[in-house]
């Protein structure tokens, strides 16, 4: 299963209600945040039972501000709506493997 980018807080919350989700909250120029993009990635691509979504704080800024993302990249996993662990800062893999299970 590939990432999904969050374009919207109407696409957050239908992504979030129903289903086990890790949203990466990212922005571009985060170094942080491009160093942990290849590990989701390849998470997301071995495993099917967490969706793996990334939300760009500098263009939704509301959502961010909702789950007081501070720092970045901060993970999020939300189960069925409800949050459930959080960690941020680049963290490695098996970290986020511990994370999500």
């Amino acid at each position: 299963m590939s990432k999904i980018q969050i374009k919207s807080l109407e696409e957050f919350n239908n992504l979030i209600a129903d289903k086990k989700v890790l949203v990466d909250f990212y922005a571009d120029w985060c170094g942080p945040c491009k160093m942990i993009a290849p590990i989701l990635e390849e998470i997301s691509n071995e495993q099917e039972e967490t969706i793996i979504a990334k939300v760009d704080v500098d263009d939704l800024v509301d959502i961010a501000k909702n789950y007081e993302v501070m720092s970045i990249p901060t993970l999020i996993l939300f189960d069925k709506g409800k949050l459930k662990e959080r960690v941020t800062g680049f963290v490695p893999k098996n970290k986020i493997l511990d994370l999500i299970k």
